[in-house]
């Protein structure tokens, strides 16, 4: 039985009100589920992959995994540079040189079942949870958090303090994601489903869910969770609605496209040029 049939069917039998016997042991279950973090940190099991139409879609059973995981763990004492307690199943990952990875020394932990591609550096201290898959060439700068089961594409920055939220539940929901050779500016958030496609820019401080609306100068329209590819995204503002807002002052938070990279210039250069 394959692991996506395995933790399928282990789903199925949990939401059911009775056991037909047919259950698997703690010992079996177990061993799946180091099964499915040992290909997690592969990359050759993702918790959501991108269809052939561009559309990023979870996958529910790989969630079922992670949290069988937690289900079947204990709270055990681990060793860490200041103590850890936390589950047995999903402690941190121990990193070698042959994974081709930078973790720089000074408190930066990643979770068994995160995938980490070769050329990946991540500065300390910062977290990558489980599920989670950074890939190549990308970096995990200062203070950053990249989410359970978030996307990170290849060459990607993520600059001091960014947070991608993480997602387990409900399983079928879309995780952050973050296309390739995007940048991400310092203390950005992504959450809820946002999504960031190829070669985008967000300027340091943009805040993004799946539901957050973004204001496209450049192309006169309003889009929902998801920055094109290319866009240079920067934080504004918009009036708040109604006479008392009007009487104050008072405005909204709003995240606008003012232009879009061109392919030679720099992403540094692009932001410094639209926050001029």
């Amino acid at each position: 039985m394959s692991l996506k049939e395995f933790f399928i069917r282990l789903a199925q039998q949990s939401d059911s009100a009775g056991s037909d016997g047919s259950a698997p042991s703690e010992a079996e279950v177990v061993a799946r589920v180091e099964e499915l973090l040992t290909q997690l940190e592969a990359g050759t099991a993702r918790a959501a992959t991108r269809s052939a139409d561009g559309t990023w879609q979870a996958h529910p059973w790989v969630k079922h995994g992670i949290l069988t995981a937690f289900r079947h763990s204990e709270t055990v004492e681990m060793e860490w540079p200041g103590g850890a307690v936390d589950k047995s199943l999903v402690p941190a990952r121990q990193m070698a040189p042959g994974d081709g990875v930078r973790v720089v020394p000074g408190g930066t932990s990643v979770r068994r079942g995160a995938h980490l591609a070769r050329g990946v550096v991540v500065m300390p201290p910062s977290y990558v949870n489980v599920g989670a898959f950074v890939d190549s060439g990308s970096m995990v700068d200062s203070h950053v958090l990249v989410g359970s089961c978030a996307q990170v594409g290849s060459g990607v920055h993520l600059s001091a303090a960014v947070q991608l939220g993480g997602v387990l539940e409900p399983v079928g929901a879309r995780p952050v994601v973050v296309g390739d050779d995007a940048f991400v500016g310092a203390q950005c958030g992504l959450y809820e489903g946002a999504v960031v496609r190829e070669r985008a820019v967000l300027a340091p401080g943009v805040v993004l869910t799946g539901r957050t609306t973004i204001y496209d100068l450049v192309h006169g329209r309003e889009l929902r969770g998801e920055v094109p590819s290319g866009a240079v995204v920067v934080p504004g503002t918009r009036p708040a609605s109604g006479a008392f807002a009007a009487e104050r002052g008072l405005s909204l938070y709003a995240p606008v496209i003012v232009k879009y990279r061109d392919s030679s210039t720099d992403a540094s250069t692009v932001l410094e040029d639209a926050l001029r």
